[in-house]
């Protein structure tokens, strides 16, 4: 219901505003005084108020910086029996929406209220979608509780408020474009744009009007001007991912945007400026690829001012079980399917894996398992066979021999039988045709 409060001392006018208010579709909420208007705005959902400038307890133009700083999304609109243009000015200032003269402006009441209710639920729903990105890309939502990741999001929180270049370095999948994200939306530039660009992606022809835009005729197939992406991020972040595979003609001119914020579009004599903060990313080792002659030194300078390093997900494997759990119920929600369980022994098995390919690796590994997996329980049974050769002892015995062979088998055995019955071991047991406290004797003695 749109709510709309009436502030008026003169009762036979409130009451006739508020019976008409009423007849377009409106609850109307009424209030004599300053004081009480403010009751009601602070326990109501109030969309726009009404409000009188003489008041018995408060002048109508202070009022206005009370009720906004109880309800910030509210419109208000000052009613006067003498309009003057100093007061309109000074409403306006105050934050309110519309100044009117009662009498004279009374048939512009109805199509302004009309007006301050869409404009207040248009901000409210800005407000619901700033919060649900907000939160989205909060550093509370980098999943980990290990110390190494710890101590980069804490640095990360650090640089996140200034305009200083970061430079994101670790392996493909660590999630750099996820601390990139977090970066931009907690700093002061975190209602512009946030540009993308993974500079591995384009030709490096292609790469320099992508980032750079390009004139009329500039070459075969520009046949109008075309703002780049440096342009899309002004005031904003451009993140630039893979960054080592920029052409030496590229490095040279961001070089130029970094020392100068200026740049001309390819086939274009005009200089642009631009205002951005860059944020840089590489799975190399930049360095290296300086002192190999691939990458200019004074531009690794430039970017190396605040160098954050994400660790690999190797190297934080207490953190796995959070995240498997993580991406289980995602996969589970994306797909419409039961709120997973993780078997322990999956667990053992994620954990012991390398993962060359990261938390990235990770997510999709657990897409797979939700998907090929009927019921809640996610075990070993649709892992990767590579997972499965990881775990505990899994390649201790030596099959050249008979012992050996025969200690492979078994183990190769009891992993099916635990597969097959999800993980209950007294259903293997059964299945296998061995008793429970043998199974599990078995199950110690292969580390599994």
């Amino acid at each position: 219901m749109k709510t709309i409060l009436i502030i008026d001392d003169e009762i036979k006018l409130r009451s006739l505003l508020a019976r008409i208010i009423k007849g377009e579709g409106y609850e109307v909420l009424e209030a004599a005084d300053g004081s009480t208007g403010l009751k009601h705005i602070e326990n109501q959902d109030i969309d726009a108020v009404l409000c009188d400038v003489r008041l018995p307890d408060i002048h109508g133009l202070e009022l206005i910086g009370l009720l906004k700083a109880k309800n910030r999304f509210a419109e208000i609109i000052l009613l006067t029996a003498n309009g003057n243009i100093a007061d309109g000015v000074k409403a306006m200032k105050n934050g309110a929406m519309d100044y009117i003269v009662k009498g004279d402006d009374n048939d512009k009441i109805l199509p302004l209220l009309a007006k301050a209710v869409e404009k207040a639920h248009l901000q409210k729903k800005l407000y619901k979608l700033e919060s649900i990105v907000s939160q989205k890309f909060s550093f509370d939502t980098i999943i980990g509780n290990s110390q190494a990741l710890k101590n980069v999001i804490e640095l990360a929180k650090k640089v996140a408020h200034t305009d200083t270049v970061v430079l994101l370095t670790g392996e493909t999948g660590t999630g750099k474009e996820v601390f990139a994200q977090a970066i931009h939306h907690n700093s002061s530039r975190s209602d512009k744009n946030f540009v993308a660009l993974n500079c591995s992606a384009f030709g490096r022809e292609m790469m320099e009007s992508e980032l750079f835009g390009y004139k009329q005729g500039a070459f075969t197939g520009a046949i109008k001007d075309k703002k780049g992406l440096l342009e899309e991020a002004h005031n904003g972040t451009l993140f630039l991912d893979e960054i080592a595979d920029l052409s030496p003609t590229v490095q040279v001119k961001l070089l130029r945007v970094l020392q100068e914020r200026a740049f001309e579009r390819v086939g274009g004599v005009k200089t642009l400026n631009v205002d951005i903060r860059l944020i840089a990313a590489s799975n190399c080792d930049l360095e290296q690829q300086v002192e190999a002659g691939r990458f200019r030194r004074d531009l690794f300078y430039r970017l190396n001012v605040v160098p954050l390093t994400l660790p690999p997900l190797r190297a934080r494997k207490e953190d796995i079980p959070m995240l498997a759990a993580h991406f289980a119920q995602k996969a589970a929600e994306k797909y419409l399917r039961p709120e997973p369980q993780l078997d322990p022994l999956l667990l053992d098995a994620l954990q012991e894996y390398e993962w060359p390919g990261n938390v990235r690796e990770l997510e999709n590994v657990m897409e797979r398992l939700v998907v090929l997996t009927n019921g809640q329980r996610i075990n070993l049974e649709f892992l990767p066979e590579k997972m499965l050769r990881v775990l505990p002892n899994a390649n201790l015995a030596d099959e050249s021999t008979l012992e050996g062979g025969v200690a492979a088998l078994k183990r190769r055995m009891i992993l099916k039988a635990l597969q097959t019955e999800g993980g209950n071991k007294v259903a293997a047991a059964k299945r296998l045709g061995i008793s429970r406290s043998y199974l599990h004797r078995l199950i110690s003695e292969f580390g599994m």
